[in-house]
């Protein structure tokens, strides 16, 4: 197997964090360069196929140690000292042959043209994987990344080219088999949206991630409600980055770190490109992914719609949905750009509601919730500005909004076996968020001493004006989200909440190199947060005959104010460009938000007491490239404090003389449980046991993986009886998923099989009571493995993809939810089918 091109890559990346820079201020360069004679070379780079420009080529100059990039017109400039007479290049683009070039230099002005080959794109997809560092699904990010700094840190990427699975409906459990230790939560078969957590953290909605698409924020309210209800197609993906707690620094303070989406950039070197793919499944699913994509003179362009729809696996779950994006980039000039994006989702999805244990082992797929409805209206822009002020300092600036809304209407209740009355008014819970922000960075590489370092600076501001109400909704089946007061004035739960969040954030980190393998990064953040939650609730009490007999309102306003400073620092150390040792420790916290402060029932309260989360995570592990085997190993450690939760406890009302009395109700309590620890190690081994080509030249591939977590946990400290020393929610001891990628020819396939051991839902440790026929709310999630099978061919421009989920059709379930799409169990799917085409134009 020839890896000349992976070892090119990884040569470039090491030299390119060694390029030579003067200490001080732009003035100080230009004069600098003044003091002595110089030579330029003009560079051209065309495609051999069709005298193309290629743009976006990368060429490292050996006598000068460093890394240029051509333009939309394939050219680039390089300016050298007079004394050089020859120059020594090589060049690497995806998807293109390297080469290597002597260019003389005959004078003060040269210029020079070269071609690339292209790859045979059309007869050999698993060529194409193997090019560079595609041959791995999983990479990691280098030190240094446009204006942000990975340096030391557990980073993970997804290259969603290299996998071969069922996209079309965003199957996480193959997307993100190989990112350590995730739990993912799988309540729907056709991805609307991604519930993933890891280390202990809870997956709904992702929100102890800190979720973003190309570089910008999509949840609803970053601090106040960091739930992601858009997730973007796979289809339309690149690349997803993984950066663990450690990129709280840079990102936000979320325990669990970042997950960022990178869409497919426009296509450099086509006017206009088409790809189209329609996919077909089990339980009446359909998807259509339509994108085009292009540049025309300096304007770059992207853009897809998406359209979902299926009937879902069980009764009461059909869903719709559709979904659009544009990309617009515009070169101002040869280092600055601006680029424009819109996003927009709109789905519908009935929910079939939550099982007791009793129901779900008599029947997984029944529903007894027939009037349950979600809607979806998602926005989002986003205005970037990227500027090379020279070869060191770079800078970019983000500007972005959400305008959005999620609604809820539905019967649900805690005894999920109770039969919902038809003639009776639904829940209606219905917010909008409207916020903006903007975010710049700075990153400048400069020398300290004879030493390397890299420095960056960013500020973020981020204002937030959100809306919930709760109250009746019709007493139709329909998705009819108004309210419906003044039918039904008694309704017990109705509540009405503004929430303007501010928060404001400076954060830097540093880059030292003691030598060529040493670094060390710290880095700090400053948080200001304020977090407001403004309404009221009413209370309404009923006799034994179910008439009103006390209707009071009660305003609930709550103000949170704080300043705080995050510390971390990160050490990474390269003996060589295939092998790192790394280990990063910083400080995380997670702020209160308006969910865990608003009382959406008289059954419901709030700890007056309650506050926000706080602790670190740290990481030391090492990764690297042996040989055919690619490899990760690291152990790590998070501590939790003031982790929020609900209890069960008797309701206490103060009387006007201030005293306590019990009311005889028992009450859900949400407030802070206690301090936790958790630990565990992880580990990814990616094995390419062949790669070549046959006598006739067909390729063929063989890769096999190995992703292990184990983990383990314990409540260190509560007030509350019953919970220190108990095991933390959402922790399978053992997280394994398996599997092996194979190619021949234009055929690619994959076989995975995943693993994951019982886990508690709840800090009680209440175990699992296959009798109840109550809630469901409560007990273990039961261990569970799951096989998936995914198949694609290539012929010139078409692609034809097939396979099936849960090929051994486990019966399952990941959640126990207490509230929408519930309460109670969510069933997994069975076993599915898909068939799909893909047409490249």
């Amino acid at each position: 197997m020839d890896y000349n091109n992976f070892r090119l890559t990884g040569l470039m990346r090491q030299f390119r964090a060694k390029r030579s820079v003067f200490p001080t201020l732009l003035f100080t360069t230009l004069l600098c360069s003044c003091v002595s004679a110089q030579k330029t070379l003009t560079l051209t780079v065309l495609s051999q196929e069709d005298n193309t420009p290629l743009s976006t080529v990368e060429i490292f100059v050996e006598e000068t140690v460093r890394v240029y990039e051509t333009d939309r017109q394939g050219k680039t400039k390089f300016v050298v000292d007079d004394q050089l007479t020859t120059l020594t290049l090589t060049l690497f683009t995806p998807g293109f042959t390297s080469k290597t070039e002597q260019v003389e230099l005959s004078g003060p002005q040269t210029e020079f043209t070269t071609t690339l080959s292209p790859l045979l794109l059309d007869l050999a997809a698993v060529t194409v994987i193997a090019e560079g560092e595609k041959r791995f699904a999983l990479t990691r990010l280098r030190a240094v990344e446009e204006t942000a700094i990975y340096a030391g840190k557990k980073t993970e990427v997804v290259r969603l080219d290299a996998l071969t699975a069922n996209v079309a409906s965003n199957q996480a459990r193959q997307i993100y088999a190989e990112v350590s230790g995730l739990n993912i939560f799988e309540s729907d078969d056709a991805g609307l949206q991604l519930s993933i957590g890891g280390r202990g953290l809870d997956p709904n909605r992702s929100a102890s991630f800190n979720t973003r698409q190309n570089g910008y924020d999509i949840s609803a309210d970053v601090l106040g409600y960091p739930e992601s209800y858009y997730t973007p197609p796979a289809e339309a993906l690149s690349e997803i980055q993984v950066i663990r707690g450690a990129a709280g620094l840079q990102y936000g303070s979320q325990f669990g770190g970042l997950v960022n989406f990178v869409f497919r950039k426009p296509d450099p070197r086509k006017k206009i490109s088409l790809i189209s793919r329609q996919t077909m499944g089990s339980f009446g699913l359909f998807t259509s992914f339509n994108a085009l994509s292009g540049t025309v003179g300096k304007l770059g362009y992207y853009g897809y719609y998406n359209y979902k729809k299926g009937d879902g696996f069980r009764p009461n779950s059909g869903f719709n949905s559709q979904n659009a994006f544009l990309h617009l980039d515009y070169k101002v000039a040869e280092n600055s750009k601006i680029s424009f994006e819109y996003t927009y989702l709109d789905y519908v999805a009935q929910q079939s509601g939550g099982l007791t244990d009793a129901q779900f082992y008599a029947d997984p797929l029944q529903s007894n919730r027939t009037r349950n409805w979600f809607a979806v209206d998602w926005q989002l822009f986003n205005l970037r500005w990227d500027h090379k002020l020279n070869d060191q300092t770079t800078l970019s600036l983000n500007v972005f909004g959400l305008d959005a809304a999620r609604s809820a209407v539905g019967f649900r209740t805690n005894r999920v076996s109770q039969v919902d009355d038809l003639s009776a008014p639904r829940d209606l819970i219905s917010g909008t968020f409207k916020n903006w922000g903007a975010e710049g960075r700075l990153l400048h590489r400069y020398k300290l001493g004879s030493k390397n370092a890299v420095f960056l600076l960013g500020a973020k501001y981020y204002k937030a004006d959100n809306t919930a109400f709760q109250g009746p909704g019709s007493n139709g089946t329909d998705a009819d989200f108004r309210l419906a007061t003044a039918d039904f004035p008694s309704f017990p739960n109705q509540s009405a909440f503004s929430f303007p969040n501010r928060n404001v954030a400076l954060f830097g980190e540093h880059i030292f190199y003691f030598n060529d393998q040493l670094s060390i990064t710290p880095g700090l953040r400053y948080e200001y947060i304020k977090t407001e939650s403004l309404g009221s609730f009413r209370r309404i009490d009923f006799d034994l005959a179910g008439n009103p007999i006390r209707d009071e309102e009660f305003p609930d306003d709550r103000t949170f104010e704080r300043n705080l400073m995050l510390l971390g620092i990160g050490v990474s150390y390269r003996p060589s460009e295939t092998l790192e040792f790394f280990g990063n420790i910083s400080q995380n916290y997670r702020s209160v938000t308006f969910n865990d402060i608003r009382t959406v029932n008289p059954s419901f309260q709030v700890d007056p007491d309650i506050s926000d989360e706080d602790g670190y995570t740290a990481d030391a592990g090492v990764r690297g490239i042996a040989g055919k085997l690619a490899y990760t190993a690291n152990v790590f450690a998070l501590q939790y404090n003031d982790r929020l939760g609900e209890v069960l406890t008797p309701e206490v009302r103060i009387r006007p003389d201030g005293t306590e009395v019990q009311t005889g109700r028992i009450i859900r309590l949400r407030g802070n449980i206690g301090a936790a620890f958790i630990y565990g190690l992880e580990s990814l081994l990616e094995w390419r046991l062949l790669n070549d080509k046959t006598t006739n030249g067909q390729p063929y591939s063989l890769i096999v993986f190995a992703n292990t977590s184990l983990t383990r946990s314990r409540y260190t400290d509560s007030e509350i009886a019953g919970i220190k020393n108990n095991e933390v929610e959402f922790i399978p001891l053992v997280n394994f998923k398996t599997g092996l990628r194979f190619g021949y020819g234009n055929l690619l396939g994959s076989i995975q099989y995943s693993y994951l051991s019982s886990q508690f839902t709840d800090a009680s440790n209440a175990p699992q009571d296959r009798a109840d026929n109550q809630s469901g709310i409560v007990g273990t999630i039961p261990a569970y493995g799951v096989a998936d099978i995914s198949l694609s061919y290539r012929w010139k421009k078409i692609s034809l993809e097939a396979g099936i989920n849960n090929v051994l059709d486990e019966v399952y379930f990941t959640r126990r939810a207490t509230g929408y799409p519930g309460p109670g169990i969510i069933p997994s799917a069975p076993r599915s089918f898909y068939v799909g085409v893909e047409v490249r134009l």
